[in-house]
């Protein structure tokens, strides 16, 4: 199979021999370090063993790997020691043969082949399954916000060994800063400049006088905001008929007909909106024919929310959910979630704000923003009863971003603007805080 789909968001690399080696060289690593298991690993090695449905589904997802795809990973004792071996390391980047490789699912990457089979996709939609690997991700995320996570802020090759990867940089080096930059949906545009370091530098808040450009941490870095002044609301688009973007993001999907209750895993993922709103109170508000944006966020850029309009939070709620879960509909899917990206939003790790808006034409409005894969911390940065303008913080997601969904009820009707293009797989950012959407009579 010489067909490699394209990878939303970048988030892993679409040369699937790349990524094998990365896999070849990883599993190398841990025959020779002979690391410990975290207790946190050890703990879903335990409840694999000790239930023999999780063993019987943990062992089918290998066995049922179509020949000829060549997995290096046979077994899920293997698939544990790799993911225990990724949780004391950051992601870096390499560069091979002047193309960027960037595997900033590692996890996902791992699981890759086996999370698409038949026995995939019921594994990973187990809660005691999601439970282990909750923990598991809490302790990637707690070194991944330690100073140890540093040492991939560098202008340069990485120090730190990592042998997985092909000649590793850091993400301060050119490279890496132009691919950052590439992503700028202003670039070269006014006085956002056009080279990558001075790209970087007008855009993020950031310190290039001192080591690892001031940030502490990877997640430091991840969750990096904007420099004042940078994607701020223009004064036209203040006007409250006007809904702007609320992540740095590239449009997926948009629709008008979302049911309250649907087979949201049935062919073209239709929106459920009681699941998508974890059945909260407030959905009832909601109803047949409601109107869903869905935009997916970019491995590298800006990863927190912004209110996409004025008004109150009335409701916020945390959502614990799956990880790993594929849509069965999509079939054998070697790209890990990228076509299953409606599917998770009713069942991903997830935050819901729901916000009353000053334009009563919109009313009542719903931000969701949607976890995928090792991208499920949701932290909520507003509280109920705080008053929002548009374009204020309301959260971020820790270790980069994934999709996000604003839901409106029916009867509010928005002519939508995405930027010249069509929703789909392929799109490019729309800048956070520009103009999507301007509600109509």
């Amino acid at each position: 199979m010489n067909h490699v789909k394209y990878r939303i968001g970048k988030w892993l690399p679409s040369d699937r021999a790349f990524l094998n080696n990365w896999i070849e060289k990883k599993i190398q690593q841990v025959k020779n370090s002979n690391t410990p298991l975290s207790p946190a690993v050890a703990d879903l090695r335990d409840a694999i063993y000790s239930d023999p449905v999780l063993y019987m589904s943990f062992t089918s997802m290998y066995d049922e790997i179509p020949q000829g795809y060549n997995e290096p990973v046979k077994n899920f004792e293997t698939m544990l020691l790799i993911i225990n071996q990724v949780l004391k390391e950051a992601p870096c980047y390499s560069t091979i043969e002047d193309t960027i490789g960037l595997v900033g699912f590692p996890i996902n990457a791992i699981l890759d082949w086996a999370m698409g089979t038949q026995a995939g996709y019921l594994t990973f939609l187990h809660p005691v399954v999601n439970e282990k690997l909750s923990v598991i991700l809490a302790e990637w995320k707690t070194f991944l916000e330690s100073p140890d996570s540093k040492y991939v802020l560098v202008d340069g090759p990485v120090i730190q060994p990592q042998p997985d990867y092909t000649q590793p940089i850091g993400w301060l080096s050119p490279d890496s800063l132009e691919a950052i930059a590439a992503m700028d949906p202003l670039r070269g545009k006014g006085k956002d400049p056009e080279n990558a370091l001075d790209n970087f530098i007008y855009n993020y808040q950031c310190d290039p006088s001192q080591p690892h450009f001031g940030y502490k941490s990877w997640d430091d870095f991840f969750t990096r905001e904007f420099n004042p002044g940078i994607r701020e609301v223009s004064p036209e688009d203040q006007d409250q008929s006007v809904i702007v973007n609320a992540c740095e993001s590239a449009p997926y999907n948009c629709v008008t007909n979302a049911k309250m209750k649907d087979k949201f895993w049935m062919k073209g993922q239709p929106y459920s909106l009681l699941d998508i709103m974890n059945n909260h109170s407030l959905a009832q508000q909601f109803g047949d024919n409601s109107t869903v944006y869905q935009a997916f966020l970019c491995a590298k850029t800006y990863h927190r929310w912004n209110s996409p309009v004025d008004g109150k939070i009335v409701a916020i709620e945390n959502v614990p959910g799956t990880y790993y879960a594929e849509a069965p509909i999509e079939g054998y899917d070697p790209s890990g979630p990228n076509d299953s990206q409606g599917y998770i939003t009713e069942l991903a790790a997830r935050a819901l704000i729901f916000i009353q808006s000053d334009n009563e034409k919109i009313g009542l409005m719903c931000f969701v923003a949607i976890g995928m894969a090792e991208v499920s911390s949701c932290e909520i940065t507003v509280k109920e009863g705080d008053h929002v303008k548009k374009g204020d913080p309301i959260g971020t997601f820790h270790f980069g971003g994934s999709t996000h969904c604003l839901i409106f009820r029916p009867g509010v009707n928005i002519k939508f603007d995405f930027h010249g293009q069509t929703p789909c797989l392929n799109t490019y950012n729309i800048p956070l805080k520009a103009r999507i959407g301007v509600v109509t009579d």
